[in-house]
């Protein structure tokens, strides 16, 4: 599994996000949706993506 490295805004801290996976933006765009580890709180990240 990859690690991308995120901002979680309930914690305030850049933290490695689990079940990162890529996703498209509806202008079309990539991105990278996951969860934080420590709070549980969705997370994303505009122009990432998950390394394969």
């Amino acid at each position: 599994m990859a690690v991308v490295n995120a901002y979680c805004v309930k914690c305030k801290e850049k933290r490695d996000m689990n079940n990162a996976e890529n996703t498209t933006m509806k202008n079309g765009k990539p991105a990278v949706k996951g969860v934080c580890p420590v709070c549980g709180t969705g997370m994303f990240k505009i122009g990432g993506v998950v390394p394969a």
